[in-house]
């Protein structure tokens, strides 16, 4: 699916950096920050551009084609990796910082996925998320119809173990991000943070 949505010339999601990224970039430590599912690398080129050392890791390998074209005509260093997020090492001790940007995963999925998020980060590290909510179901402006893969705060307190919410919260605002996320989104904002236990 991914790979078709992602070979067309125009980017799917557009060029410009999610707003709540660009919002609270200040809040994430400056060093090595993970993009999760990048996707066409809008963000991953936000963060080279804010003096961050960025690797991105998408499943995609049309998307990563075109997020190493974005990060070109940027002229910005990101090291891109084609990978499966259910495989993939996040590594221990490792990030400054991990972001997840509307990336629609699975309960058990992302339950395991947090697990590797939680050990990645350094101590003091930043975990940064925009999701949908399954209220965004009955909106249907952006991220289908499959309430399994939306998040909640109730979810992603179950989920996310092991890191502090600076910041969590889910709202309704204007997403205008290319052409599959445009209009009123029901989303959940959420910003953790690994201390020591």
């Amino acid at each position: 699916m991914w790979d078709q949505r992602y070979s067309t010339p125009e980017y799917a999601y557009g060029t410009k950096a999610n707003d709540f990224l660009i919002e609270n970039v200040t809040t994430i430590p400056k060093g090595k920050v993970l993009s999760l599912a990048e996707g066409e690398g809008r963000n991953a080129v936000f963060l080279a551009q804010q003096g961050y050392t960025v690797t991105a890791v998408d499943g995609s390998w049309a998307g990563i084609e075109k997020a190493k074209n974005l990060a070109k005509i940027n002229q910005v260093d990101i090291e891109f990796i084609h990978a499966d997020l259910n495989d993939y090492e996040l590594g221990e001790n490792k990030w400054d910082a991990i972001i997840s940007i509307f990336f629609p995963l699975a309960s058990a999925q992302r339950s395991k996925l947090y697990q590797k998020v939680s050990r990645g980060l350094k101590t003091n590290g930043v975990f940064l998320l925009e999701a949908y909510t399954p209220k965004q179901v009955s909106l249907g402006t952006g991220g289908g119809s499959s309430v399994a893969v939306m998040q909640s705060k109730q979810s992603l307190t179950n989920e996310l173990k092991g890191l502090d919410f600076i910041h969590l919260a889910e709202i309704e605002r204007n997403v205008v991000e290319g052409i599959y996320h445009t209009g009123v989104g029901a989303v959940i904002q959420a910003i953790a943070q690994k201390n020591d236990s």
